[in-house]
């Protein structure tokens, strides 16, 4: 296992350096001077001359990019083109929001995926089972920021039930993580359905309600164990994704996370901001995944039966 974790961070690597080269070669090649904004109303040709050379834009692009590298290796994201600030304290700021958001988001996607899915499988082919497949299929294809939308024109101006922006405690973080997790509560609702319905067909199950033992029991006890394991895998995916599909959500909502900080310094070429926040994000989707893999062992005895004898 600890060989299996250590190979999986290592090939985080080549994944940060081309994200990283990707992200660095689109905002190199973008129009606009970040110098011209840094400087503001201090601009002068003789300031903008300094401050380029400062910032190191006057290097070919090749020693840029490895010296970014090399300093975001110790640490050093550099200083925003924007606010004058280090980059890793604006970022600092604004990540807790947006995991709090994404995990809020995440925990109504399984719940409530796990559980329609669940039921969904035990009444195959019933009048509940039709109208969660067919909401399953819609939420899958609505995008979230016209959710978010919606949601704000009937729960927040129309009925006033909910705040439309900013984060002003719980109740202010409803509506975003329904317009956020939705689309994850409808491939969650189909997961669960699938590999439920594959599992109760096994011969374990049928060798259990032989024996008398109760539905629902042998739903939950033995069935929905043993078909967590694709569960665990898309959820994994989705909580990365709920990670950068925060962006379009946070800016709806003007939610105070690195997302709509992404989309306000995209506007700005605030370098600097926008390569920490996009690897923060790669090295996020990575984590969650691995820590998914691990999960595994835990839900299935096979698995820790494989480790178990390469041990031996």
């Amino acid at each position: 296992m600890l060989k299996f974790i250590l190979r999986r961070l290592a090939m985080l690597i080549p994944v940060l350096l081309g994200v990283s080269f990707l992200v660095f070669t689109i905002m190199s090649l973008t129009p606009g001077d970040p110098v011209e904004m840094y400087l503001g109303d201090n601009y002068t040709h003789e300031a903008h001359a300094a401050m380029t050379h400062e910032l190191g834009l006057d290097k070919p692009f090749f020693v840029r990019y490895l010296n970014y590298i090399g300093n975001a290796v110790q640490g050093n994201f550099g200083i925003s083109y924007s606010t004058h600030q280090p980059v890793l304290a604006e970022i600092e700021a604004r990540f807790p929001s947006t995991v709090i958001l994404a995990i809020s988001a995440l925990i109504f996607a399984i719940v409530l995926g796990v559980l329609l899915g669940t039921i969904s499988a035990a009444k195959q082919y019933s009048a509940f089972d039709s109208a969660s497949t067919f909401a399953a299929l819609i939420g899958v294809s609505m995008p979230n920021f016209w959710l978010g939308l919606m949601l704000i024109i009937v729960f927040a101006a129309g009925l006033g039930w909910f705040p439309s922006s900013e984060f002003s405690g719980v109740k202010s973080l409803v509506l975003p993580a329904i317009a956020l997790g939705t689309n994850s509560l409808a491939i969650i609702t189909r997961m669960t359905r699938s590999s439920l319905l594959e599992t109760i067909r096994q011969d374990y199950i049928r060798t259990a309600r032989a024996k008398g033992v109760k539905e629902y029991k042998v739903i939950i006890k033995h069935a929905l164990r043993n078909a967590m394991i694709p569960i665990i895998t898309i959820s994994g995916l989705q909580f990365g994704f709920a990670i950068s599909g925060a962006v379009v959500v946070e800016t709806v909502f003007s939610w105070p996370g690195i997302g709509r900080l992404l989309v306000e310094t995209i506007k700005l070429k605030d370098m600097p901001v926008v390569l920490a926040i996009v690897l923060i994000i790669a090295v996020s989707f990575t984590v969650i995944n691995l820590i998914a893999d691990i999960l595994y062992a835990f839900f299935d005895p096979r698995i820790r039966a494989q480790y178990k004898t390469k041990k031996v």
